[in-house]
């Protein structure tokens, strides 16, 4: 049992600098994001007194709208051979776009900002996910991707932790967010932000090409069949996987204060952090599929818990249980992704990943909404709907996963 613990620490700290770097990154990065976009329902909610409906409608919209933009920029990082400055530029987007929440009035404008700040999302996706590809051996890439989660849910942690704290201080046990708290928490997330874009900036290099590449093209077809299945699969379980703006509102329709909700979702990031990197460590020593499927299912579990949930706090161990399936299957599939493609076509695979994800998010987002609160006349089924289609979804992905995925190189050697 002690042979294994030295040997995780050499193979961290033997982890490239690239690594490091965009994991630095996306720890800022998040710390931002998450301070601001965990409590986003909440205002919109709460302050702006939009339907859930409507929210399903901006979050499906706003990853839906940069879609299209994270296969153009996985296709540019590899017909350019590079791809930091594309990463930088995307991470510069969202930055920017940040200032932009403390004015919002309406929810036409909180959409407009979650727009600008899902295209920064799509133009760096791909070309980051594709430089930690570079960055690391076959052998590692399961640790890299995992590592790179940790980090990042790591920041997420931290950024909840924050809004907590403000919450805490400026409205201790209120069941309803105010928009002065959340124009607050807004300003203190810009400085993380900015760190984000500096870290990867000034920390990482582009991989030099060893050897000459055929132009890639944006294709479906010639990223090969393995990828075609696999896209499949990943969509038809994407499609019951609504924005986590759902469970946030489940957990306060069901009772949970404001600060009850931020706790949950501090709970959550600190069991993703805390499995991530040793869920990619497996999955380079019994495969990825095994450990996708094990997250699916535990998935399927937890969505048919909180559609069953009587009480917040319910939810709130439902949500720390979440962080499990995210832990095991997030950091799983993309590593699978540069398992199943050809090594000069990995940014546009990953943009092709992200950008299939990402339109799914509209109809997945749009669904639960309407299964929810209806649309028109109609009332919809109620709260719990959305998260009994969503473990329906999950288990039936599970199940191709397992039966008509074929092996990938890791799993063939």
């Amino acid at each position: 049992m002690s042979t294994h613990k030295p040997e995780t620490r050499n193979t961290l700290r033997s982890l490239p600098r690239n690594i490091w770097a965009v994991s630095l990154t996306s720890f800022f990065m998040d710390i931002s994001s998450e301070m601001v976009l965990n409590i986003l329902p909440l205002f919109l909610s709460n302050v702006l007194g939009v339907k859930t409906n409507i929210i399903g409608l901006i979050e499906g919209v706003a990853e839906a709208t940069a879609s299209l933009l994270k296969v153009f920029s996985g296709w540019l990082s590899d017909r350019l051979r590079a791809r930091k400055w594309l990463a930088v530029g995307g991470y510069a987007l969202s930055a920017l776009s940040k200032p932009f929440f403390y004015f919002a009035n309406s929810w036409g404008m909180v959409a407009g900002v979650r727009w600008a700040d899902r295209v920064g999302k799509g133009i760096r996706t791909a070309p980051r996910d594709a430089l930690v590809a570079d960055s690391i051996s076959e052998e590692h890439r399961g640790l890299a991707f995992g590592f790179h989660r940790a980090a990042d849910t790591g920041g997420a942690l931290l950024g909840i932790l924050i809004a907590l704290g403000v919450v805490w201080a400026a409205q201790r046990g209120a069941t309803h967010l105010s928009r002065a708290t959340f124009q607050t928490v807004v300003l203190i997330s810009l400085v993380p932000a900015f760190l984000a874009v500096l870290s990867l900036a000034l920390g990482a290099q582009d991989v030099p090409v060893k050897q000459v590449r055929e132009r890639p093209r944006i294709s479906f077809r010639g990223l090969g069949r393995r990828f075609a299945i696999f896209m499949l699969i990943v969509g038809l379980f994407d499609l019951g996987n609504s924005s986590d703006a759902f469970l946030i509102l489940r957990a306060q329709e069901r009772g949970l204060s404001v600060v009850g909700v931020l706790g949950m979702l501090a709970t959550f990031n600190a069991v993703y952090a805390l499995i991530s990197t040793p869920a990619g460590s497996l999955s380079d020593r019994i495969g990825r599929r095994r450990i996708i499927i094990g997250g699916w299912l535990v998935y399927a579990l937890i969505y048919l818990g909180v559609a069953l949930a009587r009480t917040g706090w319910h939810v709130w161990l439902l949500y720390a249980l979440y962080g499990v399936y995210y832990g095991l299957a997030y950091g799983t599939t993309k590593a699978m992704v540069a398992d199943i493609v050809p090594v000069h076509l990995r940014g546009t695979a990953y943009g092709t990943y992200n950008a299939v994800l990402g339109i799914l998010d509209f109809p997945a987002s749009v669904i639960a909404g309407v299964l929810w609160q209806g649309i028109g006349a109609w009332p919809g089924f109620g709260p719990s709907a959305p998260f009994y289609f969503g473990a329906a979804m999950a288990l039936a992905a599970a199940v191709l996963m397992a039966t008509v995925m074929p092996a990938t190189t890791l799993e063939e050697k």
